[in-house]
């Protein structure tokens, strides 16, 4: 699809490929087609004159836009292979994981390069983020874009372009790009996809978002709103203009509002933030990357959206499968219906429940392991009578309470009543604020919910009373009100960090609670997203 992209850039220079928006939500052509390929020849020369070719790997810290696409589009042509870096992973973290990918060269922009120099004090305060000093990575350091003082000398964009390959000629199994997902600094974990699944995974992709019939024509002219490379691609291969959503959530509502885009995708956290903008949807709207829960469809929908869906994907294979909202309310039980496996992907139940997944869009190895063509996700889930995957939650967020093992995401679900925004249950230390009825079990669980702005308490505690409930024995000990924090570059809810705040919360007495009385009474102390009106109601089909 990749080579596919390059030459549907060259057919139509003149057309506009990435648009950004203004503050007013105004759009603003970033690139045109013609533009992105010859920065992708640019890319290309420089880094072959570099001395770099096929086979070697090239680490690449540069924001989504343009730039970046230009990069992943010469890396492709040469065979090189791309190690992704995360500036929120920490320093430690980085150090160990480019160790473990040996770079020839780093490619980075100048706001990575401020992260890691100057500007590093400001960025751990502002948002948290941290790169280790580039230059001590163990390979040299190319600014790509606009060089800055102090940063790393830029990428001769004049480089002699005779005698670049036009594109590489090797096999689908060369390895294409590595993304590290987990594991600690001693022992980095890095998904290292082929040429072939990674093609795979952007044409199904491609068939997934594919316009319904009588509509191929207007979905060529209108613009996508979305900023992963999974859409960009297919997107741009079709003729559709891509726009990267805007990072403050009132200008990705005027941005919605002015470009009315046929099709969105935006991950859960960003569509919570742009409903609590007053966001206006249009078409059909896509999430994924973390939990989307009915609650969180059926407000997109009753937005104005004719269609929201729920990606179900993974790192190691993406995407797997998709639900849309109204499948996904009228499923009954326990679980997260996240829809049936898409074409090519086999889903099959592991050793304790584990869901196991395979398909020409599967990782093929994990960096420093052999290969493998299953997946094992970490997540607990069952087929339904339709083939359909039903999540129960993951395997290593089993709570243990009085020798019973709880999965979280078997029960998750149905805490998403109309008024709440997000809800986790997690286990704390059985001795946090007193047993409270556990016995002597080794793990108290909590349930941690995030209200939706102008929900009010009560309201929620009546709502939820029916679900907790329901429950039975896996009803939680404490009910806690407060925002859950968030982690990683898609923003999914961190468990070891509500956690960590329910412990406290309960440890210092405030903010839950707890026994006898917990699914009635006022307003629970310590919440700060309380104010006047909750919905009421289940989502509607």
């Amino acid at each position: 699809m990749l080579d596919r992209l390059d030459h549907a850039l060259r057919a139509r220079p003149e057309l506009p490929a990435v648009l950004t928006a203004t503050r007013t939500g105004a759009t603003r052509t970033a690139a045109t087609r013609g533009e992105l390929a010859e920065l992708a020849d640019a890319f290309a020369s420089a880094l072959y004159a570099r001395g770099l070719r096929a086979g070697d790997t090239v680490a690449v810290a540069v924001r989504p836009g343009p730039r970046a696409l230009a990069v992943l589009l010469a890396l492709w042509r040469l065979g090189l292979r791309g190690a992704v870096l995360d500036p929120g992973a920490g320093p430690d973290v980085l150090r160990a994981r480019l160790a473990s990918a040996r770079p020839a060269l780093v490619l980075a922009d100048a706001a990575a390069q401020a992260v890691a120099g100057w500007a590093r004090p400001l960025a751990r305060r502002a948002a948290g983020l941290e790169l280790p000093e580039l230059a001590g990575l163990g390979a040299p350091v190319a600014t790509v874009g606009r060089r800055l003082p102090g940063c790393a000398p830029a990428l001769d964009l004049r480089a002699a372009r005779g005698g670049v390959p036009s594109r590489f000629t090797g096999d689908g199994d060369a390895d294409a790009v590595i993304v590290f997902t987990s594991g600690t600094t001693s022992r980095p974990r890095a998904v290292v996809h082929t040429r072939a699944s990674l093609t795979a995974g952007m044409e199904t992709v491609s068939a997934l978002f594919s316009p319904a019939p009588g509509e191929a024509a207007a979905a060529t002219a209108d613009p996508v709103l979305g900023g992963t490379f999974f859409v960009l691609v297919p997107a741009l291969v079709r003729g559709a203009p891509v726009a990267l959503p805007a990072r403050s959530p009132r200008v990705l509502a005027r941005q919605l509002a002015r470009l009315a885009p046929r099709d969105t995708y935006l991950t859960p956290p960003q569509l919570r933030d742009a409903l609590r903008a007053g966001a206006r949807f249009r078409g059909r709207v896509w999430t994924g990357s973390a939990p989307a829960s009915t609650e969180l469809l059926w407000r997109v929908r009753e937005s104005g959206a004719d269609e929201a869906w729920g990606v179900y994907a993974l790192t190691e294979l993406f995407p797997a499968a998709a639900v849309e909202s109204r499948e996904k309310a009228a499923h009954e039980g326990p679980g997260d219906l996240v829809g049936a496996p898409l074409p090519g992907v086999r889903a099959e139940s592991g050793a304790a429940g584990e869901l196991l997944l395979t398909g020409p869009a599967a990782r093929h190895r994990y960096l420093g392991e052999d290969p493998d063509p299953w997946v094992r996700t970490g997540d607990r889930a069952h087929l339904d009578g339709a083939g359909r995957i039903v999540l129960e939650g993951r395997s290593k967020d089993m709570v243990l309470r009085r020798a019973e093992n709880i999965y979280p995401g078997l029960y998750e679900p149905s805490l998403h009543v109309p008024g709440v925004e997000l809800a986790l249950l997690v286990g704390v230390p059985a001795d946090a604020g007193g047993r409270h009825g556990c016995g002597y079990g080794d793990e108290r669980l909590v349930a941690v919910v995030q209200p939706c702005h102008g929900a009010v308490e009560p309201a929620l505690r009546s709502a939820l009373a029916g679900p907790l409930r329901r429950m039975g024995t896996a009803a939680p000990d404490a009910l806690l009100f407060a925002r859950i924090p968030l982690s990683g570059r898609s923003r999914k809810p961190d468990r070891a960090a509500t956690a960590a705040l329910a412990a406290h919360r309960l440890g210092s007495g405030s903010g839950a609670r707890s026994g006898p009385g917990l699914w009635s009474g006022s307003r629970t102390a310590g919440s700060r997203s309380g104010s006047r009106s909750a919905r009421s109601g289940a989502p509607r089909p």
